[in-house]
C-alpha cells in the first residue's frame, strides 16, 4: 500500500513539474521578438512554443490552430534562414529582409 502511494505521489509530482516547465518556457519566451538567430538555434519543441506565442500576440491572445502553427513554423524557418541580418525578429522576417538588412 505504501509503495503504491509513493509511486502515485511521484507520478503526480512529475506531471506538475512537466506542466510547470512548459508554462515557464512560455513565460520567458519572447514570441515574435525572438531574433532569427535564436529561433534557428531552438529545438523543434521550443520553436513551436515561440511561434504559438507569436501568433497569440498577433491575434490578441486567441490560441492558433495546429495547422496555423505548422504553416507559420515552415514560413519562419525559410525566411529566417535567408535573412541578411540574423538579429531580425521573427515577426519582421520577410522577403525584403533577404536583400536589405533590417
Amino acid at each position: 500500500m505504501i509503495v503504491r502511494t509513493t509511486v502515485a505521489v511521484g507520478v503526480a509530482a512529475l506531471a506538475v513539474l512537466a506542466t510547470g516547465c512548459d508554462e515557464a518556457e512560455k513565460a520567458i519566451n519572447k514570441g515574435g521578438d525572438t531574433p532569427c538567430s535564436d529561433y534557428l538555434g531552438q529545438s523543434p519543441d521550443d520553436r513551436r512554443v515561440t511561434v504559438t506565442k507569436f501568433l497569440e500576440q498577433d491575434r490578441t491572445g486567441s490560441e492558433p490552430s495546429a495547422q496555423t502553427v505548422d504553416g507559420s513554423m515552415a514560413a519562419i524557418q525559410v525566411m529566417c534562414a535567408a535573412q541578411a541580418n540574423p538579429e531580425t525578429p521573427i515577426r519582421e522576417a520577410d522577403l525584403t529582409g533577404i536583400v536589405i538588412p533590417r
